[in-house]
């Protein structure tokens, strides 16, 4: 089995209920680099080591329990395509922590990060324009749809269309509808790697707590503007997904229309790659 490494930690702080902070992003469904993949024998045990400090406050101190959860994408041998996730749901484990030491881990891993950059110029300006256009078009045309198109539709997508599924997904197409309605107000969006995390086959991402998202240069080099291919990645659907992570959405580690179909339709209501494939089905006609 071939996984892509976890970019966003499937982990959960339990008892205190601490919000995660850290990153949320998008990654390239296809044509990913050999470096973007561990490949796991049977049998083989593989770890990594974080500091869960650096993505959740902590510093009130105290015990915690840690739990993992969510999923990670994997592909098949010999190729380089997202095939599907495999759930991740590991036992809890109770910590005790240092409030003092772990909010000085938070203080120095943000700060080294937040620098402001004004650094969308020429080709880059010009195509993170049209992406937020063509963001709030799509956005428009899947609330529309949600709110009272075809059932089947939004079925196939949010495993529901109940009234409460309807709105609640034509909630979130209005709100990145409206964030994309202006290139100079609302969150702040970069084209350079403010943050350090555009490593292989990532898009680009967003930092929710801090209110903005950043293009990587991937985003601009393996994307179109727009595709009328079905379930394909564009820049346009890139800026929705991330948008949608400014108003809560996860990414349950897994991208692509067969990590859509492996939810639940809870997790689907709150997963950012569910809307940008549904604005995509409905601007394409899949």
């Amino acid at each position: 089995m071939r996984m892509l490494p976890l970019r966003r930690l499937p982990f959960g702080l339990l008892g205190n209920k601490v919000q995660f902070d850290g990153i949320r992003l998008r990654v390239q469904t296809t044509g990913l680099d050999e470096d973007a993949f561990k490949t796991i024998a049977a049998g083989e045990t593989v770890e990594a080591t974080f500091d869960v400090a650096q993505a959740y406050d902590l510093s009130a101190g105290g015990k915690y329990d840690v739990v993992s959860l969510g999923a990670m994408s994997y592909a098949e041998l010999n190729t380089t395509d997202l095939a599907g996730i495999y759930s991740v749901a590991g036992s809890t484990t109770t910590a005790e922590i240092d409030g003092a030491a772990a909010k000085e881990v938070r203080r120095r891993f943000h700060a080294k990060r937040l620098a402001v950059q004004s650094d969308c110029t020429g080709s880059k300006l010009s195509a993170t324009n049209t992406a937020i256009s063509n963001c709030r078009s799509l956005a428009l045309a899947a609330q529309t749809a949600a709110t009272s198109g075809d059932a089947a539709k939004v079925t196939e997508y949010f495993k529901s269309s109940t009234s409460s599924t309807r709105s609640t997904v034509a909630s979130f197409f209005s709100r990145v509808a409206s964030q994309c309605g202006s290139t100079t107000s609302g969150a702040r969006l970069y084209c350079s790697d403010v943050y350090g995390a555009c490593t292989s086959g990532v898009l680009a991402y967003t930092l929710p707590s801090a209110q903005y998202e950043v293009n990587c240069n991937l985003y601009f080099t393996a994307l179109p503007a727009l595709t009328r291919t079905c379930h394909a990645q564009d820049q346009a659907t890139t800026t929705l997904h991330e948008s949608t992570h400014l108003y809560g959405t996860d990414d349950y580690g897994t991208y692509g229309y067969s990590g859509v179909r492996g939810l639940t339709a809870s997790q689907n209501l709150n997963h950012a790659d569910t809307y940008a494939l549904f604005a995509n089905a409905i601007y394409v006609g899949c």
